[in-house]
Formats: structure tokens, C-alpha cells, sequence
């Protein structure tokens, strides 16, 4: 309902739906199952006035047999009451709030997936579980139905371009394993899929059918020649480089506004040279998955993450864990189960990891992606930004970087609010693409070097206000260049430039001491213009903050909540038209900050740095400099947290191939 696709637009703790429908004539002496595919939360469903259930869950589908309830002739009726506390209550919701900023969203209430009826025989297939087994050359396929009759038995039928491959015969209940001659294994790069036909029969005749595919693939770990433990795909080591995939669209929040969109976003993400996503505390409808299988994206799954702090909640936490894998384990596209996300919720990590294991074991488990850790499942991940890094290596479990990145670009006229946020913000999409290669090279050499086994680029889209995305969230500007993106995922360098060099025209904390005045008392309103008198203020050492803000070099404590700096400096010759475009502001901020040069503002940054970046300086600020003596001129906020500030001024000099 807080969508704009819902017509409503607004946050509703409690809703109610109705809906009429008329049966097809058809449709008569069949069974009737009203689906939902996922309503966020708490659902009651009436038909005809009758209750036919109540359903907790905001990511996975249940179904309701309404046949005795339905009227002979005329309209029939379906009312559903939901009611969502989001953020008020203990339930899987992944980033929803009431109240969105930051790394926070809009909340997605109410029906959220596709609703459908489907009519049923009276004897009819009721589930399929289809496990891949490489090393046999086989699937292994096991049927329940309505009915467990000693007269019933079900046939399935493996075919590959419409030709019948393999049979395999058994009763319900059992399962079958179908053998599959010279076998063709799924891949990202051969995301080849067998066809599946299910008959549920007595006495030789059909009474329901059903069609499916299956992918042939296997997902283990394996040593390599240095005693590393890699991921392996079908026996084979592979390395897993993918974007953070939150699943958020501007107009209808959780929901695609298309299934073309659905697809779209998993073209996008092979064609930027992925072979991996990981869909971040949030379930997708099953199409989004069905075109991971078909194109060929493997998928680390989140549980979607939530408050778990009473035995009530951690029990929820747990049955929507395990109607997760029970409703997603038959796609080939999914390799890996992430029970819990940077201590969000995290509760009894031995007991979940191992629950998670007893109901799939032909997958890969994350314990905790990010934080921590309980040295339990099949990797150790850890989270670092914006730089990549390799958690140390152990004996059993692959080291995976779970989350890195965060290059932020603000793309006018295609953001969600005036407002943005990033990691790191970058001026431009040369600039973005430049670092961007810069990171996957260092992703590569940990791979090399301390056997990394997979890395997770923070991330696919922009959300909301949060601009680290390689696309806008509209979907409509790819932020950099795609071939120099595409290659720096899989890991080709070898027509990456020479980094430009950096000249320094205001030096920063980084290498050297730097003077500066400051003051933590709010000063007069002219405190940005050279003729200013600071000699009052206090003389520090750049930078100011507190100890153990990452990527900061404190040298003079600054604890309040604002802070207001002034330094001059001497340019011999200012930067000329043609090269004022490479001239940025260096600089390292926690949290908000004001940068004026010659009392003109130059840049206004908002949230936080991790490092030092390249900021870009406004043009009536640049076209200020002087020669002889200039002022810079700094306010920075802090709220919560670690806090650092740090300004300069640098000049980039492309290298000689352009970049």
C-alpha cells in the first residue's frame, strides 16, 4: 500500500481487501485453491464470508482449498485482512522502516506477489522435490500427492529439446532416481535446463499432470593446490563475483512493476560480468528466480533478517527459514542459504546453522555474512568497505567477502530525492568506473594471494536515497562504462590504464601535519570569507575526530557535535579552464560537512566517508582560486557514532591513455 503502483501511497498498519470473481464453466467438479504468493504479514482470508485461514509470513506463499465454501453460480467473494507492524514488531521484514533514510526503506504492506486460483483434480500432485546428483548423472525426483493410494503411481519423464532423455516410474512418497545418458550440467555459462513431465496415474490413465525443469548441477567445497578451500560448480573450483541485490523498485517497492523488469535486472547483471548475486534480506516471487535458472545467475539467498528478541520471535524467524527453503530448493540457481546478516537478529547461530543444514544439504551455508561469526557452516564472511578484504584462511570453511564497495554517484534527474547517501561519492562515471576496476583488482589479488573465494559488490541498483548502485534505481542510467565493468568482475585487467597520478594543492593529514584554526563554538555568519579574523580560534593538527573512525588519521581530538575550520593556503598559479576539471577536493568526512574556498561553497557532502575521495568542487568555487593566498574553510556535524574530518585539495593527472 505505500506504493505508488497501489494507488494509495501511505504507510496502513492494517488493511482489507476485496476482490469478486466468477468460476469458469470449466472449471466445475474440480477442486478450487486460492494462491498467494506473499503478503506482508499477518493474513486472514475469507471466502464467501467463511475464514479459511490465517498465514504469519511476509515472503513466502500459502495456499487454502476453497471448493466447499464457493456458491454453485454467480460472483464469489475473497476478503483479506492483513496487518503489518514493520519495525514495531519481531518479524522477518529485511530493510523496511517506518520512518525510511539511509540504508532504510519504504515498507512494502499488504499483497505484494501475485494472487491466483487453480483448479485441481481430486487425485493431484500436491508438491515436487527435485535434487541434482553430478556424480551420478542423475536427478533424483520425489512426488507427493492428495491421495497416497496403493492404486496410484506417478511417471516422470526427462526431456531435452522436446525429446524424451529418461524415464522414471515409482508411486508417491518415494524417490526416484532418473538416470540421464552423457548428461549436460548446468552452468552460468550453459544454464542448460531439462524439461520435466509428472503424471499421476491409476490404472495407466492419467489424473493430473504436471511440468517442471531441472537444472543437472552440484555446489561443494574443494581444496586447491595451495590448501585453500574453494567453492566448487560441479566438481570444479569457480569464483563467485556478484553484486549486493536488494530487489527495490521506485514505483511499486518490493513489486516489479513487470516481469520484464524481473528479467531485465538479471540480464543487466551478466551482461557488468557477474556470475553471482546475492539477494540481500529479501525473497523474490518465483519468476525472479525462474530467470537466475534460464540465464544463468548463481544466487546466495538471504533470509530475510528481523528483531528476534523473544522466544516468540526467534520461533517466526525459524518457520519462515524453513517455508524459505521448502518453497525455493528446487531451483539450480541458488547455491547457498545465508541464515544471518551482520548481527541483525542473531540468535542461537549453532542450532540455526545446523537446522538449515538438515533440511537442504546440497547447498553451501552462511552462517553470518558480515560480524559475527560462530565458525559454523561452509564459509567465513566478512564485510569491508569501500576496499575489499579476505578474512584468514582456515581449515574447513572458503573465505568469502560478503559485502565491498559502495562507490556512490549521484545521477541528476534520476534520483529518488534531492537527498542522497553513498559509501564513498564519486563526481563522475569515469571516476567510478576508474575506482571501481581499482577494487576487483585488489579483489583478484586476494584471490591469488589469500585465497578469497568469492566477493559481493555493494551493489546492483541504487535504493531510495542510498546512491551506491552501478545502475540508477529507475533502471535507466548504467552509472559507468559497461565493457570496462564487465571485464574488472571477471577478473580482466589487461586493457586497464595506468592510474592517474595525484598532485596535492592543499595537502591533507594522509602523508604530512597540516595547521589548522578551529572552533566548536557556532561562530559569526561571515566565518567563511578570507578577511574573517580566526585568531581567536584554536590551533590544531589536521585531522579532528575520534579514535578508531575507520580510514581516519586523528591528530587532534574532536569530540563535540559540530566543528568549524579554517587554513590558508598559497597557489603559485591557479588552475586554468582546460584544467580545472581536474581538480577535486580530497577529503574524509564523518558525518555531514561544508567545504568553501574564497567564501564561495565548493561541495556539501552528507553522511559519511570511510577513507579519503575525490569530491568534485562547484564551478563558481574553482573559478575563485587565485594566485598568491586562498582560504578553505570547513564545517563538519556529527550525530552518532565515530566522527573524523579532513580536507585538501588534489589535482589528477590522466594517464597517458586518457583515463
Amino acid at each position: 500500500v505505500e506504493s505508488a503502483l497501489s494507488g494509495v501511497g501511505e504507510y496502513c498498519d492494517g488493511m482489507h481487501y476485496r476482490r469478486m470473481f466468477e468460476l469458469p464453466v470449466a472449471w466445475q467438479g474440480e477442486r478450487i485453491w486460492l494462491h498467494f504468493g506473499a503478503v506482508d504479514w499477518d493474513s486472514s482470508v475469507y471466502v464467501n464470508g467463511t475464514l479459511m485461514g490465517r498465514h504469519r509470513g511476509g515472503f513466502d506463499a500459502f495456499s487454502f482449498e476453497v471448493t466447499h465454501v464457493l456458491r454453485k453460480t454467480g460472483m464469489q467473494e475473497v476478503v483479506v485482512d492483513v496487518q503489518d507492524p514493520t519495525d514495531r514488531g519481531e518479524q522477518p521484514r529485511g530493510k523496511q522502516v517506518r520512518d525510511p533514510n539511509g540504508i532504510w526503506y519504504t515498507p512494502a504492506s499488504g499483497i505484494w506477489q501475485t494472487v491466483w486460483l487453480e483448479p485441481r483434480p481430486n487425485d493431484h500432485i500436491e508438491d515436487i522435490v527435485i535434487t541434482p546428483d553430478v556424480d551420478r548423472g542423475a536427478l533424483r525426483i520425489k512426488i507427493a500427492s492428495s491421495e497416497q493410494s496403493q492404486y496410484n503411481d506417478v511417471e516422470v519423464k526427462v526431456l531435452s529439446a522436446e525429446k524424451v532423455v529418461a524415464v522414471g516410474v515409482g508411486v508417491p512418497g518415494d524417490e526416484l532416481a532418473i538416470n540421464i545418458a552423457e548428461p549436460r550440467l548446468w552452468t552460468p555459462d550453459d544454464p542448460y535446463l531439462y524439461d520435466i513431465q509428472i503424471e499421476l496415474r491409476r490404472d495407466g490413465q492419467p489424473l493430473d499432470i504436471v511440468k517442471s525443469y531441472a537444472g543437472l548441477r552440484k555446489i561443494s567445497l574443494m581444496r586447491d593446490d595451495g590448501g585453500a578451500q574453494r567453492i566448487a560448480l560441479n566438481n570444479r573450483p569457480i569464483f563467485l563475483a556478484g553484486p549486493l541485490d536488494q530487489g527495490y523498485w521506485p514505483d511499486g517497492i518490493y513489486t516489479a512493476p513487470t516481469d520484464e523488469a524481473l528479467r531485465y535486472d538479471i540480464e543487466m547483471t551478466r551482461k557488468l560480468g557477474f556470475n553471482m548475486t546475492r539477494k540481500h534480506v529479501k525473497v523474490e516471487p518465483a519468476r525472479w528466480y525462474y530467470w537466475c535458472d534460464r540465464l544463468g545467475l548463481l544466487v546466495w539467498q538471504d533470509m530475510p533478517s528481523g528483531d528476534n528478541k523473544t522466544d516468540k520471535g526467534k520461533r517466526q524467524f525459524q518457520a519462515e527459514l524453513k517455508r524459505l527453503i521448502e518453497t525455493h530448493r528446487n531451483h539450480p540457481s541458488i547455491m547457498m542459504w545465508v541464515v544471518f546478516n551482520e548481527g541483525w537478529g542473531q540468535f542461537d547461530t549453532e542450532q540455526m546453522t545446523a537446522f538449515t543444514a538438515s533440511l537442504d544439504a546440497t547447498r553451501l551455508i552462511n552462517n553470518a555474512s558480515g560480524w559475527t561469526d560462530a565458525k559454523v557452516g561452509d564459509v567465513i564472511d566478512v564485510h569491508n568497505y569501500p576496499a575489499p578484504a579476505c578474512p584468514a584462511r582456515e581449515e574447513r570453511r572458503a573465505a568469502v567477502l560478503g559485502e565491498f564497495g559502495g562507490l556512490g554517484l549521484a545521477a541528476v534527474g534520476h534520483m529518488w530525492k534531492p537527498d542522497f547517501w553513498g559509501y564513498r561519492t564519486l563526481p563522475s562515471g569515469e571516476r567510478l568506473t576508474r575506482e571501481y576496476e581499482r577494487l576487483w583488482q585488489k579483489v583478484y589479488e586476494l584471490r591469488d594471494s589469500a585465497g578469497l573465494a568469492a566477493a559481493v559488490y555493494t551493489q546492483l541498483t541504487d535504493v531510495e536515497i542510498e546512491c551506491n548502485g552501478l545502475l540508477t534505481y529507475d533502471r535507466m542510467v548504467l552509472k559507468g562504462d559497461l565493457e570496462r565493468l564487465s571485464r574488472a568482475a571477471r577478473g580482466d585487467f589487461s586493457l586497464v590504464p595506468p592510474p592517474p597520478t595525484e598532485r596535492p594543492l592543499v595537502a591533507t593529514a594522509e602523508n604530512e601535519s597540516v595547521t589548522w584554526r578551529f572552533t566548536t563554538a557556532e561562530p559569526p555568519s561571515d566565518w567563511v570569507v578570507p578577511a574573517f579574523d580566526d585568531s581567536q580560534w584554536t590551533s590544531g593538527a589536521a585531522g579532528f575526530g575520534t579514535a578508531g573512525t575507520p580510514g581516519a588519521r586523528v591528530r587532534t581530538e574532536w569530540g563535540s557535535g559540530n566543528i568549524w575550520l579554517r587554513r590558508t593556503f598559497e597557489l603559485t598559479e591557479p588552475p586554468s579552464l582546460e584544467t580545472r576539471g581536474r581538480v577535486f577536493l580530497r577529503m574524509h568526512h564523518d558525518e555531514d560537512a561544508e567545504v568553501y574556498i574564497n567564501g564561495v561553497l565548493a561541495a556539501r557532502v552528507n553522511g559519511y566517508t570511510t577513507d579519503y575521495e575525490e569530491f568534485a568542487i562547484a564551478p563558481e568555487a574553482l573559478a575563485v582560486l587565485k594566485s598568491g593566498r586562498n582560504t578553505l574553510a570547513v564545517h563538519c556535524r556529527q550525530t552518532t557514532g565515530g566522527q573524523y574530518v579532513d580536507v585538501g585539495v588534489t589535482e589528477i593527472i590522466p594517464s597517458p591513455a586518457g583515463h
